[in-house]
């Protein structure tokens, strides 16, 4: 690890020498202060952690700017984590409390390290920069492909309440601040060569009031009109996507059969090669028909296509998708419905997306083309609909279809969602909320792919419209519970 750049006083702008003295000065005399305003203070931060901790998951490498006492970056728990701060003060507390934590004393807008981070998050920070975009870019310097930036800053809207609580003192007065709004963040993150994944507000009551702190800054937050009030704003970008370099990945098909008999060898016939080349593999659902010996017959008239069969050991699309997952040798993992209502030659495309960068979990989208005429029932459609703007507000990201089988990403994001699943529990027997769930949590970038539905050409559909759609509901309660509002 190289030691922090420092600037000379002549190569920095004109005033910033004196704008950072200032800084150094006023942290160093709050380092290990209480004072009246410690109680505030320690609600407020405690928040923070709980939204970084379900942000970041553990095990990761984390770099954090402007890390103070480094109360944050260990509530995290990295495998190897590294805070930086300019107050010698603020990290002689870090080093005393937190030993296996690495904290470097530098100015951010200079720093090089030479290594890069899996998470680099920049808690209050920005409000406190002499030059945000600088340090956006030396962010930039210290990222790989798949870095997320997380940050946080006071809202705009408490810019005048401060001001007025610093003068009566109800509030400790700081240095003048950025006051930067959601879309000034953005813009300098785009200019950095960052894209915006999603932002978000946090935090309405930052005092310590029993029960009624913990649901203001747990639902009422995240309701209107009350999200208008929040103190702090939230920001997750990552850097720019470029097409993924390299050899072309292996690629898994993972194919659920269940009472698809007669669809089989159609499959072998039109799945094409993809990347660097096509695993298929079949998941066999204990039909009632002979799917698992199509199966058998149509591989061993096809010895050119490397496939596999397997029987599955559960009930459930989703526990055949996950046995599929478990068992693929690919780098980048997708489905395909053994109904064909979507067509496996659309799969180049979403290997595309995927291989260009733009997309980490690529979604199929069923309800932007026109359908076939009996491809989906009426009230699946409107279900559909439904759901697509509903998940959509839960997760923040845009989900025009749920429900759509094919999906794509890639083996070691799964394996992540894979690692972390306890936290929502086995509560999907579909297989498709498993993986968006996870995809969203785990701040993936999500992009919807257009596909023409095809009505079944064989057989009947798995999807029973009021049990399930009953099974969705509770499904969105989950993610109210463990995604929105936590």
């Amino acid at each position: 690890m190289k030691p922090a750049t420092e600037k000379t006083a002549a190569n920095r702008p004109r005033g910033q020498e004196a704008y950072t003295r200032l800084r150094v000065d006023f942290w160093n005399a709050a380092a290990g202060f209480k004072g009246r305003f410690g109680g505030i203070r320690h609600a407020y931060h405690r928040r923070l952690a709980e939204v970084y901790s379900f942000l970041v998951p553990p095990g990761m490498r984390v770099l954090e700017l402007g890390c103070a006492s480094g109360d944050l970056l260990a509530a995290l728990r990295p495998a190897h984590g590294v805070g930086v701060d300019f107050s010698p003060a603020m990290l002689a507390e870090a080093r005393e409390k937190y030993p296996n934590l690495d904290f470097i004393q530098a100015d951010v807008h200079d720093l090089d390290l030479d290594e890069t981070f899996d998470y680099i998050i920049c808690a209050d920070l920005v409000n406190d920069l002499w030059d945000v975009l600088r340090v956006f870019e030396t962010i930039a310097r210290h990222s790989h492909p798949g870095t997320r930036v997380i940050l946080n800053t006071y809202s705009r809207l408490w810019e005048a309440p401060r001001a007025i609580a610093e003068r009566m003192g109800i509030a400790p007065r700081l240095p003048v601040q950025n006051w930067l709004t959601i879309e000034d963040l953005d813009n300098l993150l785009t200019l950095a060569d960052f894209e915006s994944i999603r932002s978000w507000r946090e935090i309405l009551c930052p005092a310590r009031i029993p029960a009624l702190a913990s649901f203001a800054n747990r639902y009422l937050v995240k309701l209107w009109p009350f999200r208008s009030f929040a103190l702090t704003n939230f920001a997750i970008a990552r850097p720019s996507p470029q097409r993924r370099g390299g050899p072309e990945p292996t690629v898994t098909v993972v194919v659920a059969a269940r009472n698809e008999e007669g669809n089989i060898p159609a499959i072998f016939e039109r799945i094409p090669e993809i990347g660097g080349g096509t695993e298929l593999l079949f998941v066999e659902g204990n039909s009632t028909d002979d799917t698992y010996g199509a199966i058998e017959r149509e591989i061993s008239r096809h010895p050119s296509i490397r496939a596999s069969l397997m029987k599955q050991p559960g009930r459930g699309k989703g526990d055949a998708v996950r046995t599929g997952f478990e068992h693929a040798s690919g780098d980048v993992l997708m489905i395909l419905d053994a109904d064909l209502t979507v067509p496996p030659e659309d799969l180049p495309r979403f290997y595309e997306a995927w291989r260009s960068g733009r997309a980490e979990f690529v979604n199929g989208v069923r309800l932007v083309y026109p359908m076939e005429d009996r491809a989906m029932r009426f009230f699946n459609f409107l279900g559909n609909k439904f759901f697509s703007v509903a998940f959509s507000w839960l997760l923040s990201q845009t989900i025009k279809d749920t429900l759509c089988g094919t999906k794509v990403l890639s083996k070691r994001d799964y394996e992540v969602i894979a690692a972390n699943r306890a936290y929502f529990g086995d509560f999907d027997p579909f297989g498709d909320f498993d993986l968006i769930f996870g995809a969203a949590r785990f701040n993936m970038k999500i992009v919807d792919l257009p596909v023409r539905y095809r009505e079944r050409t064989w057989g009947e559909t798995n999807i029973r419209r009021w049990s399930h759609g009953w099974l969705l509901l509770r499904m969105m309660v989950t993610a109210m519970r463990r995604i929105k509002f936590v």
